[in-house]
């Protein structure tokens, strides 16, 4: 086994596997030395990048599946090889709070450090580049050139697990903020403290899916842990980018008004009052699919227990049309931001603002 850690319960797609030693050809197109690993005796290598910290052998991959021992020297298998990306209105992310309405050219390729059950991308997040023929070859230059041409305002890094793609994400958010957009970055936050820091150099807001609080959903649900999700949450509050926070509620298994009172009362306290969360309706998925959706009650009930807990802004995600898909002034009630689905009909906040009492309403508004 290639894992410094181990639950017992990993699926079989998880385990990793020696491949050839000489890479292949979707392998060697934008063949991108990794960053954040140390070389070891014998021509082993060890990752740095998440808590896993894959020990690998020439010619294995880590756990994420894009990272790869070739020669003793870990490389970036994804890199350059993104899916066609897709221009998309920034609620979709979910962002409620960052430039709300504008559009975000969104930027994903395979390859995930986590394996949740309830996957909505399982077809590119629990996949290899010699798996996926849907994939291009596309430099950062050019992604930048897409968003200018198509009139994005930001680029979104998504849908798989952008941490698994770091370096092309990295040079692509340098790239970006030299031609004036903005980066953002969509991703359950499993990543250790260095890289998370580099990271944040280059990012304007970075929406976290917290899955669960508790050691025992993150271990059985999505083969992982809690702990250093927490502290991610953590290091971005600190570095002062804008932060949103997902809860998918799955019925039975982290929908319990205890466990969503703990989490709401750590956001709270540790994260503070103002930073927005989403608590979404979970549909069966990829391997969970035993479970029935979300009950939109369950979700009302979470929100009202995350607004006795002080935070300002919840809402509900994956129903379309319910009122808490809006924005309202925390200090007077108004409705300033209205939403049909994804897209911001109504916007009424005036300088970041709420035009009926003053409360500065928090995020990254336009003029920002």
């Amino acid at each position: 086994r290639i894992y410094q850690r181990s639950f017992g319960r990993y699926p079989a797609a998880s385990q990793g596997e020696t491949l050839p030693e000489s890479p292949t050809a979707m392998e060697t197109a934008y063949l991108k030395e990794a960053l954040f690993y140390e070389t070891l005796p014998d021509t082993e290598v060890r990752c740095r990048l998440c808590p896993r910290e894959c020990l690998l052998e020439e010619g294995q991959t880590g756990d994420c599946r894009v990272r790869k021992n070739i020669g003793g020297k870990l490389y970036s298998l994804n890199y350059g090889k993104p899916i066609v990306p897709s221009l998309e209105p920034i609620e979709k992310a979910p962002f409620y709070h960052f430039m709300p309405g504008h559009l975000r050219l969104c930027v994903a390729t395979v390859g995930c450090n986590l394996r949740c059950r309830y996957c909505q991308n399982w077809q590119l997040s629990q996949r290899g580049v010699e798996d996926a023929e849907f994939l291009i070859e596309l430099e950062p230059r050019r992604i930048v050139d897409l968003a200018l041409q198509n009139g994005a305002q930001s680029i979104c890094f998504t849908f798989s697990e952008p941490i698994s793609f770091y370096e092309y994400m990295f040079d692509t958010a340098v790239i970006a903020k030299e031609n004036g957009l903005k980066t953002s970055m969509v991703s359950a936050g499993y990543i250790n403290e260095e890289p998370l820091l580099k990271l944040l150099e280059v990012l304007d807001a970075v929406k976290i899916d917290l899955k669960a609080f508790t050691e025992e959903f993150y271990e059985d649900v999505v083969y992982g842990e809690l702990a250093p999700v927490l502290k991610t949450l953590q290091i971005i509050r600190d570095s002062g980018k804008w932060l949103e926070i997902v809860n998918l509620v799955v019925p039975t298994l982290n929908d319990g008004a205890d466990e969503l009172g703990r989490m709401s009362a750590w956001i709270a306290g540790t994260l503070g009052l103002e930073v927005p969360v989403h608590f979404t309706r979970f549909y069966p998925m990829y391997r969970l699919t035993n479970l029935p959706s979300t009950p939109v009650e369950t979700l009302e009930t979470a929100c009202s227990i995350a607004r006795q807990q002080g935070l300002k802004y919840v809402y509900i995600g994956n129903v379309a049309g319910h009122p808490l898909n809006d924005t309202y002034c925390p200090g007077c009630g108004e409705r300033l931001i209205r939403r049909a689905y994804l897209t911001v009909v109504e916007n009424h906040c005036t300088d970041g603002s709420c035009p009926y009492c003053g409360e500065p309403i928090a995020g990254i508004h336009f003029q920002d």
